[in-house]
């Protein structure tokens, strides 16, 4: 579970302060499947920060299964990351010059993973996203969304609890958008809690929970009643 209770930030430029977030309280069970929409200047990418331990509050306290990490330097948000995380960008944040495998085997070989473990593992992540032919090519060589699910192969290898994803059908065509979005429904079957930032209502309507920000504040927070993709539904 991840806890924010009373979160605000504040950002300095020089000596003028900038209020992005105000008292900000919200509650992501395990396994949850969530979308956080809101206009631009409305405070999500900050909160995205946040939640991802990017970034640390000017106050309030985020606790992570009962444990406060509000506080935490950067060496431990560091770990908090590694060990909780997995992102997902919309640009995809390849390495132009590493293989789709080399790009997933990275964050193992920063873990010291041995490297027939590694092997094993890359090989059957990206099959498990679908690009069990693709392992080899470089970026350039692959379609941007083979270019996304390389990413959440990446994203998922080192078997984070939260997929927290940045706008990531952004650069993609409707078509691919919807085959990434399916992904994200069924690794929240498998039990992953999915948080995405978006700003399209057709995309936030794969999450079972969508909460809206506007100035720095949550204006609403619903359950969405007109989910209809636990079965990775084509009707959309």
């Amino acid at each position: 579970m991840l806890k924010l209770t009373n979160i605000t930030k504040v950002y300095e430029s020089g000596s003028l302060q900038v209020p992005v977030l105000h008292g900000i309280n919200l509650t992501i069970e395990d396994g949850e499947s969530l979308a956080i929409m809101g206009p631009s200047g409305s405070g999500k990418s900050t909160l995205m920060n946040l939640i991802g331990f990017l970034d640390i509050p000017t106050s309030g306290t985020i606790i992570l299964n009962e444990e406060e990490v509000s506080a935490s330097g950067e060496s431990r948000l560091t770990k908090l990351r590694n060990k909780h995380i997995g992102f997902v960008f919309q640009q995809f944040h390849l390495l132009p010059r590493f293989s789709a495998l080399k790009n997933v085997e990275a964050p193992l070989i920063y873990a010291g993973i041995p490297k027939k473990e590694r092997m094993e593992r890359v090989k059957d992540m990206l099959t498990k996203v679908g690009l069990g032919d693709r392992m080899d090519h470089l970026p350039n060589q692959l379609s941007g969304g083979q270019k996304q699910r390389v990413a959440i192969a990446r994203a998922l290898i080192n078997d984070p609890e939260i997929i927290l994803a940045d706008e990531p059908t952004g650069a993609l065509d409707t078509k691919t958008s919807a085959q990434i979005m399916e992904l994200f429904v069924q690794l929240n079957k498998e039990g992953k809690t999915v948080i995405m930032v978006t700003h399209e209502e057709e995309i936030a309507n794969y999450s079972k929970r969508i909460i809206t920000l506007r100035d720095g504040l949550i204006i609403e927070d619903r359950r969405n009643e007109s989910w209809v993709y636990g079965k990775a539904s084509k009707s959309h």
